[in-house]
């Protein structure tokens, strides 16, 4: 076969780049195109002799006026011929989309920005799960395995929405993330004040790698640290973690230390009891039994390992939510001698436990 004949037989099929962009509180950047009634993610087609890199840093520039290098490859997601999100009637051969990390943009990034008016209508920054509600399905798709690939610290391969593989945690249980009630009330490390009351109990509780354990309830699959309401029947907060600890994920614990606490003005979820203190704390994990049913709830939670970091991004508690999760790391690594956790994708305790 000739040299023009092979490249006449190769496969031709569109190609586009895309940027995953979010604001310092986590939510997802879209755009709305005056050609279409759907958002998306800013980002558009490659052009003859274009890398998907130069593509996306060229549509941000065009799109929101930011000139800013694109980071890690977060997805890669083939969208054959005949799919039903495609426009009827338009010739399509397939495409490969390539959806890179745009990063945080800053109050100040966000000012910069300018859209042209012939392209674009307007922007808003969502939680994923508002965002995916303003796409087409497979759209949606691409960006939520995206976000929870930037979380995870991996890279999604997808076809046509779906994982090609093994489906990540964070997708296996379709974990969503939202600015989260109280990320703005202040962080006191150390004890709270004896005057105040303490009806919530929540923990930092470490694997020997320095990872921590989140619990996903699948009647609202948001990552959440274990623990809960101090019921009457606790004799201190610290009882009340290691009852909700073993009734959530069937963890065990070893010695449990305050973290410090959030100032609650009103306990409006505690029945308006007023002022109070809602409590975190740290512990190592001894031990992880069988996944079973929460007792309390009816459900059976996920178990996922994280870094503190990822579980902080996770969780939705801004800037708090990272000096907690750097306090509680530097207490397990001179308390108990856990080590930093190392950079490592989400993953999720063996439903037989471990440790045990």
């Amino acid at each position: 076969m000739s040299h023009e004949g092979y490249a006449r037989s190769r496969h031709s099929v569109w190609l586009g780049a895309a940027a995953l962009f979010t604001d310092e509180i986590g939510r997802v950047l879209l755009v709305k195109p005056t050609y279409r009634t759907q958002w998306l993610l800013p980002g558009g087609c490659v052009e003859a002799g274009e890398g998907p890199d130069q593509t996306c840093r060229r549509e941000v520039h065009e799109e929101l006026g930011l000139s800013m290098p694109p980071g890690r490859l977060l997805a890669v997601h083939w969208l054959a011929p005949g799919h039903p999100d495609r426009t009827e009637g338009m010739p399509f051969p397939g495409e490969v989309r390539y959806v890179l990390d745009g990063g945080t943009l800053t109050a100040r990034d966000i000012a910069r920005m300018r859209l042209p008016e012939d392209e674009l209508s307007g922007y808003e920054f969502l939680d994923a799960r508002a965002a995916a509600a303003r796409m087409t399905p497979v759209d949606a798709q691409i960006m939520l395995s995206a976000l929870r690939a930037r979380l995870a610290g991996t890279t999604a391969h997808l076809s046509g929405g779906r994982h090609v593989g093994p489906v990540p945690p964070l997708d296996r249980y379709q974990v969503h993330t939202r600015p989260r009630a109280g990320r703005d009330w202040p962080w006191h490390p150390g004890r709270a004040p004896e005057d105040l009351p303490i009806p919530q109990a929540w923990g930092w509780l470490f694997a020997p790698d320095g990872r921590v354990v989140l619990v996903i309830d699948p009647a609202e699959p948001l990552a959440m640290l274990p623990g809960g309401t101090v019921e009457p029947t606790d004799a201190s907060p610290e009882a009340a973690l290691v009852r909700e600890a073993a009734e959530e994920a069937q963890l065990t614990l070893g010695e449990v230390e305050r973290l410090g606490w959030v100032y609650d003005a009103t306990g409006e979820v505690y029945g308006g009891i007023g002022e109070c203190a809602r409590l975190r704390l740290a512990a190592p994990i001894t031990g992880a039994g069988p996944s079973l049913v929460d007792p309390a709830s009816g459900r059976q939670f996920a178990r996922l390992l994280a870094t503190p970091n990822q579980a902080a991004a996770l969780l939705g508690w801004g800037d708090q939510g990272y000096q907690q999760a750097e306090q509680a790391a530097r207490i397990a690594r001179t308390r108990w001698g856990i080590p930093l956790a190392a950079p490592s994708p989400i993953t999720e305790l063996p439903p037989k436990g471990w440790l045990s």
